[in-house]
């Protein structure tokens, strides 16, 4: 009977660690090939995979610094790696850089720039709950094909003031745009309302930010940005952009990578859960049981005392 409670709390911690452990995961060469096909799905396809705010507005692939720009972007990163260790509570990435030019400075409105860090893009349901019978249920849902687990866009000044709204739509730099595509038929009339939700509880959550005035320019040639990565980051590989504007258009982008990985002991049972969940099963049942047994027999012998 001394068992009974250890015993109990290690059946209920098994059952919870081998159903956590069975949720399908995609490798990242999968991941990232499902990526690409979210981002550019053929132009005969291009109904089937409306973006946000406008479903109709069929996609442009628009070729990157096809001509050398008279301005072009020089940087780099305080860190292309980040460690998720267990006492892991954010990273902070600077990014710095310069502006290569061989003519003098242009005249005109000064030079702005545009710094974004994107997740790694996941499939989710966003789902509307209403008031029926004195209950709340889920009535209407939209599945988004591809939305970024983590985006942040950080500026030299207010976005709508620097940024086109045409060039915007071609690169996706405000967040609304950074969802990918609605997957499968659409089975709501409106779907903004379901992507503002999305884009408002990852807002809370400090997964989507807009950081208006986080960049840095001096005598339009230096820049730099110190963005502040959340304790909640996913694995996998993160996207820097940067973005040289002037009049509001882009002329130039660079792009870095970032890799973001569990180390060390939470790495290890992190794949084991996922690779072998009916040895994690066992192992948690097994630390369960020694657990609750270890604290009845403290308890027991603070009472005999």
């Amino acid at each position: 009977m001394r068992l009974a409670g250890p015993l109990c709390a290690g059946v209920l911690l098994w059952f919870a660690a081998v159903a956590i452990a069975q949720e399908p995961v995609a490798d990242p060469p999968a991941a990232a090939r499902q990526r690409d096909q979210t981002e550019a799905p053929p132009a005969a396809r291009s109904d089937i995979y409306p973006t946000y705010p406008d479903p109709g507005r069929p996609r442009v692939i628009v070729p990157e610094n096809a001509d050398a720009p008279p301005e072009r972007v020089v940087a780099g990163l305080s860190s292309d790696a980040v460690s998720i260790t267990a006492s892991f509570d954010g990273s902070n990435i600077l990014i710095y850089g310069a502006v290569a030019r061989e003519a003098p400075v242009p005249d005109g409105p000064p030079l702005e720039v545009i710094v974004t860090i994107e997740g790694p893009s996941q499939a989710l349901t966003v789902r509307r709950k209403t008031r029926q019978v004195g209950i709340w249920i889920n009535t209407e849902s939209l599945e988004v094909g591809a939305a970024p687990s983590f985006y942040v866009v950080s500026t030299s000044g207010p976005l709508d003031q620097i940024l086109q709204p045409d060039w915007d739509t071609r690169y996706r730099i405000s967040v609304p745009l950074a969802m990918r595509s609605f997957a499968g038929e659409l089975t709501v009339e409106d779907t903004v309302p379901f992507t503002e939700a999305l884009v408002r509880l990852r807002e809370g959550n400090g997964l989507y930010r807009t950081d208006e005035a986080g960049v840095n320019v001096v005598d339009q040639t230096l820049f730099n940005a110190d963005i502040r990565l959340p304790a909640n980051l996913i694995e996998g590989d993160y996207k820097t952009r940067i973005f040289l504007l002037r009049e509001g258009r882009i002329i130039d982008v660079f792009r870095a990578p970032i890799e973001v990985r569990k180390v060390g002991i939470e790495r290890w049972l992190y794949r084991l859960a996922f690779d072998r969940p009916l040895l994690y099963g066992l192992m948690s049942l097994a630390v369960a049981i020694a657990a609750g047994w270890g604290a009845s027999s403290a308890f027991r012998l603070l009472r005999r005392r």
